[in-house]
This record gives C-alpha cells, sequence and structure tokens, in this order.
C-alpha cells in the first residue's frame, strides 16, 4: 500500500492511497488544512486558555506535517509542548524526502528553509517509542502502534484526531475509541479534527464532550472541536 504523492491546490503535497482511494490531506489545500484545524483552532486555541505546557495527542503521525507546525508554532508562542503521535505505518524517509512543506512554510513563515528541512527530517528520524527532545519547547514520543492496541499512561490537553475518514476507516470513529480518547483528556481539554459529520458529532457528544461546528478550512465548509467541560 505505497501512497502516491501528490500536490494539493495551496501547492503542498499529500499522499494518496490508491487502495483505500483517500487522501492524507486536504486536496484543496494539505498546508492550510492543517494549520487552520490543528494550530489555529487547536493549539492557539487551547494556549490562549492555558498558560503552562501542553501535552499534544496525534491519531495519525503521516507526513509529519502537523508535527512541524506544532513545533514551529511553540517556538512562536514560547510554549512548551510534549507531543504524542501514534502511526501504524510510518513512511520511508525516501517518500518523506519528496515532501515540500518545508520550502513552502519556509517562504510563509520567513524562516530559514535550511533549518526547517532539518527539523523535519528530525521529527521523521528521531527514535521510536522513545521522548526526543528536537527543541528547548518541543519533545516528541512516536509510537508504532495503533488506538485500539495503545494503553494511555497519561492524559492530554489537546488531541489531533487526524485519522482517515469514517467512509474507509470506520473503525477508527466508533463510541469505543472516542471514549477511550475522553478518558485520556485533561479537564477543559480538546479534540479537534477535519470532519464534521453528523454522525461524529453524535458520538462526540454521547462519550462527553461538548461539541463545537465551527467554520472548516478552504472547501470544506465545516469541522469540529469536542471539549472535555
Amino acid at each position: 500500500m505505497q501512497p502516491i504523492l501528490i500536490k494539493t491546490a495551496d501547492g503542498s503535497h499529500s499522499l494518496y492511497v490508491k487502495d483505500l482511494d483517500e487522501h492524507y490531506h486536504s486536496i484543496h489545500g494539505a498546508l492550510q488544512e492543517s494549520k487552520h484545524v490543528f494550530i489555529e483552532t487547536g493549539l492557539k486555541y487551547l494556549n490562549s486558555k492555558k498558560s503552562s505546557a501542553l501535552n499534544i495527542l496525534e491519531i495519525g503521525f503521516g507526513t509529519g506535517l502537523n508535527a512541524i507546525l506544532t513545533l514551529l508554532e511553540a517556538e512562536k508562542l514560547n510554549t512548551a509542548v510534549n507531543y504524542t503521535s501514534l502511526e501504524a505505518y510510518p513512511l520511508s524517509m525516501e517518500l518523506v524526502n519528496e515532501l515540500n512543506y518545508s520550502a513552502l512554510i519556509s517562504e510563509s513563515e520567513k524562516l530559514e528553509e535550511k533549518n526547517i528541512l532539518e527539523t523535519f527530517k528530525k521529527l521523521h528520524d528521531c527514535i521510536w517509542e522513545s521522548e526526543n527532545k528536537i527543541s528547548n519547547l518541543f519533545t516528541i514520543q512516536k509510537l508504532k502502534t495503533t488506538l485500539q492496541e495503545i494503553i494511555f499512561v497519561k492524559k492530554f490537553d489537546l488531541i489531533y484526531f487526524d485519522a482517515f475518514g469514517p467512509r474507509v476507516q470506520p473503525e477508527m470513529w466508533t463510541e469505543e475509541l472516542f471514549s477511550k480518547i475522553f478518558a485520556a483528556t485533561n479537564e477543559q481539554g480538546c479534540l479537534v479534527t477535519y470532519c464534521a459529520k453528523g454522525e461524529v458529532k453524535r458520538t462526540l457528544k454521547k462519550v462527553g464532550y461538548l461539541v463545537e461546528t465551527l467554520p472548516g478550512p478552504p472547501r470544506k465548509r465545516e469541522m469540529v472541536r469536542g471539549t472535555k467541560s
């Protein structure tokens, strides 16, 4: 199941999985989507309400786009982030090296491309199952496992729910798994996801989240944020 590199509408890369007929990111703009859903509506929102370090859980490390954007935003906000990411099927470094995020981020953020590229590669190269300090403010632990298998030993302030959509991976969007995540969410913690299907919102409400339907990224009408309140 080797993903195929594609370019999305904002010029940033995504990957297409032919066997699932599914993309890793929005075809309307991978970079725009990640910034809007996970950084603006997740990290920056929660940081404005919580002054201490943030524990973040990502469901689906994938291309590493959410991780590099989170690291860079943590530096801008001067906020410490402990980042845990689950990924059952890591990408090959050959494919990672083709991704164009570093060039686009350096252009939009006015940062040195070489430094972003080095950091991006560190995120992919770092040791699995161990805590890796990538910068003074950002520590990451990548776990090669599934949400179904993992037993959480700590709680999180923010969850990036970035699994493939319920059309192709319905087993990832069940009440059982959202209950598991809810139990691992700190009080006043949030879950953010690009998916705003009615069934998903009803399930999040059922397990205990206060659900908000928010404006989505370009060409997507809505997204969802759930808060443990």
